[in-house]
């Protein structure tokens, strides 16, 4: 029997015609105040998922092209048209462009290469999983944006993902719905729990748990996964919840520290050293490492903790007490 993986269940909230707001998921984790250093110009982002409305006004400027591996429109390869929605939410969170409408993605100027391995039923095989890996690490994108996954190991997908990696490409993934809000139960879902990607948990805008999120020892960090208001399809938008919501705000963010690192270290930093860069940028909200990784992805906590430790004196004094 083939095995498939799926887009992770997700609650759709309203659905609307119109928007004109930086999304409250944006805002948490600091994104804003990271623009006038960058807003991801440069950093190339596929986007593995059911495809894209790819004339969406947010997102008809970001996308760079695509590719079709799944059984929509005969198996054509050159249709990535979203018709499910999954996609081209996850698309506008992590890089809706700033138009002075609609939404606000992480990195508004990344660029996006959609990679559809989910069908409008938003279930993919695995071979189709693979194939836009590879398809992926071909393109030489910077990272892969996951938001799916299966209850399944697979060897197959795994070495995929392990090559991406090699190649110096980010690998970010949904951890999962399955979880119960017990830290000591652990839910694994694949490709998420691979240890060589980065696994993103969700939290809400109030930075609590979701009660869905899985929990497990190789969660890496969280981001918001709740309430999160993107763009949808037909030119809309919606507000929709899941790990799938938490993993785009990550890789938004690793498209503007790849560019903020790269130019204050002055060379190409490795994947390993990217990794360290998003958990130095991470703030813990006091919950187990089974259930937050290391914190909450929060891009301004290295700035905060400079001015912190900045010594106000060129004096020591020492005090007795």
């Amino acid at each position: 029997m083939e095995n498939y993986a799926h887009v992770f269940p997700y609650k759709v909230g309203i659905q609307t015609a119109k928007a004109n707001e930086i999304p409250e998921g944006v805002s948490l984790i600091q994104a804003p105040k990271i623009w006038a250093e960058t807003k991801g110009k440069g950093v190339t982002v596929a986007v593995l998922d059911t495809g894209c409305d790819s004339r969406h006004p947010d997102l008809k400027e970001r996308i760079i092209g695509g590719r079709n591996f799944t059984d929509d429109d005969r198996s054509d390869p050159t249709i990535f048209h979203d018709y499910n929605g999954h996609g081209t939410h996850v698309a506008g969170t992590i890089a809706a462009g700033q138009n002075e409408i609609g939404v606000v993605g992480v990195a508004p100027e990344a660029s996006l290469l959609i990679v559809k391995v989910l069908n409008k039923k938003g279930a993919g095989q695995y071979k189709w999983i693979i194939n836009g890996v590879n398809y992926a690490i071909q393109q030489k994108v910077d990272i892969i944006s996951m938001s799916l996954g299966g209850p399944n190991d697979s060897p197959e997908l795994h070495e995929a993902l392990k090559k991406a990696v090699h190649n110096n490409i980010l690998v970010v993934c949904a951890a999962g719905n399955e979880g119960d809000g017990n830290e000591s139960t652990d839910e694994f879902a694949y490709p998420g729990y691979y240890n060589e990607v980065i696994a993103v948990g969700a939290v809400n805008l109030e930075r609590r748990p979701s009660d869905f999120t899985n929990s497990h020892n190789e969660i890496d960090l969280v981001a918001p996964g709740e309430g999160i208001l993107s763009t949808y399809l037909d030119g809309k938008y919606a507000t929709l919840s899941g790990t799938s919501m938490a993993a785009p705000h990550v890789t938004g963010a690793l498209a503007l520290i790849k560019n903020v690192v790269n130019n204050r270290f002055g060379r190409r930093l490795s994947e390993t050293e990217l990794f360290a860069q998003l958990i130095k940028r991470t703030v813990p909200l006091g919950f187990s490492p089974k259930l937050e990784g290391s914190g909450l992805v929060y891009l301004t906590v290295a700035d905060h903790l400079t001015a912190v430790f900045e010594p106000q004196s060129t004096e020591w004094v020492l005090s007795a007490h």
